[in-house]
Order: C-alpha cells, then sequence, then structure tokens
C-alpha cells in the first residue's frame, strides 16, 4: 500500500522530469522561466491570465533572444528569425495550437496541411486582391453614414465641459466593425449600429433552431479559451468539465460563434437574403481550387466563420488603441486633423471621406502602421513546427518536431529595433524607415501564412481613421491630464490583445 502511494506521489515528477532529462530535441541549453521546460501549462497559466505576451516579454528581457516556454517550445526574439520561421520555401508548418481554433471544419486560418493550405489559399486568396476589395468601399460608406447618425446625435446632447458627450468608443469600434464585416460577408450588417446593442442571430447545426447572441463578448470569449487551450491542445475535449466559468462559457462560446456563420450562410443559400450582391461570400462561393472545384457547404460556413473573426475585433481593437494613443500623445490630433482637413478641404458640408482622396496621405498612414506596432493586436509568437530534416534559426540547430515563435510584441517594442524611444508613440518614425525596422513590422505576419485580407484591413482602417478625425473633436473623458505621457491602456490578451475601454469625449466639428 506504501508503495502504490509512493508511485502515485512520484508520477507527476517522473511524467515531468524524465522528459525534461532525456532531452530528445536538445533543448536544456537554451534559459526557462519555471517550471515552462518541464510542462506546458506555464504558458498555459499565463494565457489564462490574459497576459501571455507581456510574461513571455519579461522572459526575453531576463534571458536573451532564446526563450523556452513550453518543453517543446523556444521563443526567438530575434528579427533575423521571422523569414527563417514564417518565409516562403522553410518547411515550417502550423503547430498543434492551432487545433485549438477548429468548430465547423477546418479554414484557411486553423489548416495545418499545407497541400490543403495551398488549395483553400488559392480559392480564397483571390476575393481579397486590391481591386477585388476595392468593390467593398460603398458597404464601408454605408455603415460608416450609421455611426456618423449616432455620433452627431451624441453631440447635440453635450454632457461634458466643453460641449462633448461622454463614451466608450471601443463599444462603437466594435459596432462598426461587426456590422461591416458582417454587411461584407453575409449581405447585410448584424444591426447593431442602429440599435446599439451587441447582438447577432445564432442557429444551432444539430436543431435548427435560431436564438440570439452577444457577438462582441462571443468572440472575446472565444478568443480568450482558444488562445488559451492552444497552449495545451490535448485539454480542449475536456474543457468542458473544468470547473472554471473560463472555459465552460468560453467553449459555449465557441459553439455561438459557428451558429452564428451558420445562421448567416444559411439565410443567403437557402433563403436568398442578399443574393447577388457582389459581397465576400458571393466570391467565396464563386471560388474554385486549382482543379475547379468549389468549396463544401461546412468549408464556405468555416471560410465566413474566420472572415467574421478576422475582420471584426482586429479592426475595432486597433481603432480603439489608435484613440487612446493619438488622445495620449501631444501634437498628434492637431497634427493629423490639419493633413486631413488640407486633403478633405475644410470648407462646406462634412461628408466621409472616399479611400481614394485619403489613401496617400502620409501622416495617416504612420499614424496607422505606429498603432499597429506599438499595440501590436497579435502580440503573441505564432506557432510553427520544425520540418522533419531540422532547421538552422539565428544560429541555433533544432531538430524536427520543435515549436518555434517569434513575439511580435517583444519586437515591435525592441529599442534595438526602434532605438531609445521605442515605448513611445512617434508616427515621424515612418518618414525614415530603416530595413532592419522594415523587415521587423509584423502586425499581418508574413509569408504563405500572413493575413489573406490585408488589402481590405487598410481600405477600412485607412477610411474610418480619417472619417472618425476629419468629422468629430475629441477628448479624454476625465479631462485633459490623462492624456499626458504615463497613461496607460488597459488591455487583456486572448488570441488578440485588446483593450478594455477607452472613455472619450465627442463633438462634431463642422455641419
Amino acid at each position: 500500500m506504501a508503495f502504490t502511494i509512493l508511485l502515485i506521489a512520484l508520477f507527476p515528477v517522473l511524467y515531468y522530469l524524465l522528459p525534461y532529462l532525456a532531452d530528445d530535441k536538445k533543448l536544456r541549453r537554451f534559459p526557462s522561466p519555471f517550471p515552462a521546460a518541464f510542462s506546458e501549462f506555464w504558458l498555459f497559466y499565463q494565457a489564462r491570465r490574459g497576459r501571455r505576451y507581456l510574461a513571455v516579454h519579461a522572459a526575453h528581457e531576463k534571458y536573451g533572444r532564446f526563450v523556452r516556454v513550453q518543453p517543446k517550445h523556444v521563443s526567438v526574439a530575434d528579427s533575423a528569425a521571422i523569414p527563417a520561421i514564417y518565409g516562403h520555401g522553410t518547411g515550417f508548418t502550423k503547430s498543434e495550437y492551432y487545433d485549438s481554433f477548429v468548430s465547423i471544419a477546418r479554414g484557411l486560418f486553423n489548416t495545418r496541411d499545407r497541400a490543403e493550405h495551398t488549395r483553400k489559399r488559392k480559392t480564397v486568396s483571390h476575393i481579397f486582391s486590391t481591386k477585388s476589395v476595392l468593390q467593398f468601399e460603398p458597404f464601408i460608406h454605408h455603415n460608416l453614414e450609421l455611426l456618423a447618425k449616432q455620433w452627431n446625435k451624441m453631440s447635440d446632447r453635450p454632457d461634458l465641459p466643453g460641449g462633448f458627450h461622454k463614451l466608450d468608443c471601443l463599444h462603437y469600434f466594435n459596432y462598426l466593425a461587426f456590422d461591416i464585416i458582417s454587411d461584407l460577408t453575409f449581405g447585410a450588417p448584424f444591426g447593431m449600429l442602429e440599435s446599439c446593442k451587441d447582438e447577432a442571430a445564432v442557429k444551432d447545426p444539430r436543431t435548427g433552431k435560431v436564438t440570439t447572441a452577444p457577438a462582441i463578448e462571443v468572440l472575446n470569449r472565444r478568443g480568450e479559451v482558444s488562445g488559451t487551450l492552444g497552449c495545451v491542445p490535448w485539454v480542449k475535449k475536456y474543457a468542458k468539465y473544468i470547473p472554471d466559468k473560463f472555459f465552460t462559457q468560453g467553449i459555449k462560446a465557441v459553439e455561438n460563434l459557428a451558429g452564428i456563420a451558420i445562421a448567416r450562410v444559411s439565410e443567403r443559400l437557402d433563403h436568398g437574403k442578399g443574393a447577388g450582391r457582389e459581397d465576400l461570400l458571393k466570391k467565396l462561393m464563386d471560388g474554385r481550387d486549382g482543379d475547379g472545384n468549389p468549396l463544401g457547404r461546412k468549408e464556405t460556413e468555416a471560410e465566413a466563420l474566420t472572415m467574421l473573426i478576422a475582420g471584426s475585433d482586429t479592426t475595432s481593437n486597433t481603432l480603439c488603441s489608435l484613440m487612446f494613443w493619438v488622445l495620449r500623445t501631444p501634437g498628434v490630433l492637431q497634427t493629423l486633423q490639419k493633413e486631413l482637413d488640407a486633403a478633405l478641404s475644410p470648407h462646406g458640408e462634412w461628408e466621409i471621406p472616399r479611400y481614394g482622396a485619403v489613401k496617400d496621405l502620409p501622416y495617416l498612414r504612420a499614424v496607422i502602421n505606429e498603432t499597429l506596432r506599438i499595440h501590436s493586436t497579435s502580440s503573441l509568437g505564432l506557432p510553427r513546427l520544425v520540418p522533419p530534416e531540422g532547421a538552422t534559426v539565428c544560429g541555433e540547430f533544432f531538430t524536427g518536431g520543435t515549436v518555434l515563435s517569434v513575439p511580435a510584441y517583444t519586437i515591435h517594442h525592441s529599442t534595438e529595433v526602434w532605438g531609445e524611444n521605442a515605448e513611445e508613440f512617434v508616427p515621424e518614425r515612418w518618414f525614415d524607415l530603416t530595413a532592419l525596422q522594415k523587415r521587423s513590422f509584423i502586425p499581418f505576419s508574413t509569408g504563405p501564412r500572413a493575413c489573406v485580407g490585408q488589402n481590405l484591413a487598410e481600405i477600412e482602417m485607412t477610411t474610418i481613421v480619417a472619417t472618425v478625425f476629419s468629422g468629430w473633436e475629441w477628448k479624454f473623458a476625465e479631462g485633459e491630464l490623462q492624456g499626458l505621457p504615463g497613461a496607460e491602456l488597459n488591455t487583456c490578451e486572448g488570441f488578440l490583445r485588446k483593450p478594455l475601454g477607452v472613455e472619450v469625449g465627442v463633438k462634431r466639428r463642422r455641419a
């Protein structure tokens, strides 16, 4: 009996210690925060706390450019590792981390097989060519008109000194981003801008029953739980039994988010809603792979879900952080508005800018890029699997099956890359980039698995930012002191790093 108890007590120690001592991947030479070298759960715990990017960044500051963050996973904080790990023809593939993001079926984002990814990308990539996405500008404008209507109503009801009206800009950027991507993808917006409510229809794929769910909240929970479970993928099938609402509510969110996509695709395919519109879903259904075959129903739903996820809170998170940094940094708001006024004419009735009128404005572009750098919406290191033959990265050889990643937040905040003012918001740095800085800027990742929707994101962000700052005046709601250097943006990380809100005052600039 005593021997049995001893074996049970020793089992966890042996389970984690023996692989560490065996060191089959030859990774013991790399430093690691305790107990990351022994267990996958150190990174899992950091992700559960919503602070994975900060924990990894702190580990790099302490240990250097190579840090072992899991028994078979090494984080490499070196710009030279970016093309080696993420570039074309390297043989690296996505790791098991992405399995936790599969719900309806594997889509372009979470497909790990290289041949299958090539097939899917061939079917989807044409949708996001510059020529194609420019056709979507009227949909973006329509939703911006709805946003302008709401903000103008608020401007007519000031509740702050100076004629400003108080609001949390994150809510309205969420409504805008979700309505735009729903309009582009499914043929109609969710209606959040009109109702100022977080609500979307959900269809249960098993029963066909349609209910409603808060889409923004659902997406946030889905990102948090999937980003956490991805650190220890085998836990996913047991997650609903974990006595922690984070996991039980998160798993339900995954189901609800899939249900939103299924409901919207069903409206188009089964009920003809929005038929004939030249939108993302139409182009997705028209797409063909190299053999001339279209996507199946499940694949179409999965890709529509991917579009919903990729085109919603990525945009709203960036817009919210951009608002914070523009107001926080002296002189930026005034310089941005001066450039916009010169381009759009400060006289006459204001209207929502056309992309063609603002796409080449250098300071506007610099403000957006500096936000993507300093906020790093995707801050974590995207994990990749070393090919079977192994690979040398930054002078170190890694055996096949090792997981490597480059932490975007750490690269985007490196003083070696960006200078001593790396922690400061400096749009002017984009007027004279070094070669090192250019290759270190990875907000959309890079290589064959880079974000396929980058062109759409650029058009959307450029038009929205130009609209927001040409049409209204802004200030922090709690007073000018909050705008001085030193104010911090509160964030939490799931798969993405999202702001928790920014309360501002809004006032119409001119009629």
